[in-house]
């Protein structure tokens, strides 16, 4: 009965789970929500547990202000889960949301995204949480595949497709055809390790303490891959390391590339190495169309240029580069059936 209800409601909704942001599609209306993928909890009196207080914007407002007893959680890292139960809360809340806050208790078909590389105990989380949310069937489909489909690659033909996803807890590269991933790799290095590596930049040249919302800050005004002109400074406040008093001080765009360099360094290493791997006439393939580059770090001033110098070959970044894996995703929804029998890497749960 609710398969049947899913069917004539249209409630099939697509996830994009991310480290830092999560995205919903939900089918025949497009993309819903985009929100951080943020739970805030309160503890409970007497060990009682746990009580979820915020989710999504409002609970990433919170993340470094809140009282004793309150606590902002990411519950995945690294493009896997941390936390079963407040990814189980996460994935609630966007069913929730792609009901339009409805108390109608239809239970939806889910298609959700997962890094290529995962195990399959952590893909396997991934369909048991998305259940326990309230889903009637989960199936889990490998995120390269779904940012292919996002950004327009022909992915079903016998041509090599090669796309660069860097979101905010994995850097992923896979070489694509006829609907299945050739070559494939990945880091634990993108956004999130960004803004680590800018807090620890900041602490050590200016004994200035920040946050990760503050380090997120300075990496989307001021920061580059390649040279600036001119170059960009910013006012960046936080917390003087040797008195404890609140301090200002000007940060540049330089120290900022200066600290990620080692990322973009591993990124592009990365993708030479799936290029090696790549057999020679998908390679051909990927020389003539160029790599495309997906992801929300791939808005980085200069990232897409310096990936082309590094190997040598043509690299575009998505027209919706947040919203690709979201958009593949959607594709897929819209026809499961015979998107099921070309990607392999669809796999199916149910209630």
């Amino acid at each position: 009965m609710f398969k049947y209800l899913s069917g004539i409601l249209g409630l099939d909704v697509g996830i994009d789970l991310g480290t830092a942001n999560i995205v919903v599609y939900v089918k025949e209306k497009g993309i819903v929500l985009s929100e951080p993928s943020t739970v805030a909890v309160r503890k409970l009196p007497r060990g009682r547990g746990l009580e979820v207080i915020a989710v999504g914007q409002e609970a990433k407002s919170m993340a470094g202000k809140t009282p004793t007893g309150v606590e902002a959680i990411w519950p995945l890292q690294d493009g896997v889960i941390a936390n079963f139960d407040m990814t189980e809360e996460l994935i609630r809340f966007c069913l929730h949301k792609a009901k339009g806050g409805g108390s109608f208790m239809a239970h939806p078909r889910v298609v959700i995204s997962v890094p290529a590389e995962v195990t399959e105990v952590e893909r396997k989380a991934v369909v048991d949480a998305t259940l326990g949310a309230g889903a009637s069937e989960a199936y889990v489909v490998d995120e390269p595949i779904s940012a292919a489909l996002g950004v327009g690659l022909p992915i079903d033909k016998p041509q090599g497709c090669m796309i660069v996803d860097v979101g905010g807890g994995t850097s992923e590269v896979s070489v694509i055809s006829l609907g299945g991933i050739v070559v494939t790799s990945s880091l634990r290095n993108a956004g999130k390790v960004m803004d680590n590596a800018i807090i620890a930049m900041i602490r050590q040249r200016y004994a200035l303490l920040i946050g990760e919302t503050t380090a997120e800050e300075v990496k989307n005004t001021i920061g580059s891959a390649l040279p600036l002109s001119p170059e960009l400074e910013m006012a960046v406040k936080g917390r003087d390391l040797s008195d404890g008093l609140p301090k200002v001080d000007t940060v540049s765009s330089v120290e900022v590339r200066e600290a990620l360099d080692p990322i973009f360094l591993g990124i592009e290493d990365m993708v030479k190495v799936a290029l090696e791997k790549t057999p020679p006439e998908l390679a051909k393939d990927i020389v003539d169309q160029g790599i495309v580059l997906s992801g929300g770090v791939s808005l980085m001033r200069g990232f897409a240029e310096r990936l082309s110098r590094a190997v040598n070959t043509p690299v575009i970044t998505a027209e919706k580069p947040l919203y690709s894996v979201a958009l593949g995703v959607g594709k897929i929804l819209e026809n499961l059936g015979a998107m099921r029998r070309v990607l392999m890497s669809v796999e199916r749960g149910s209630r």
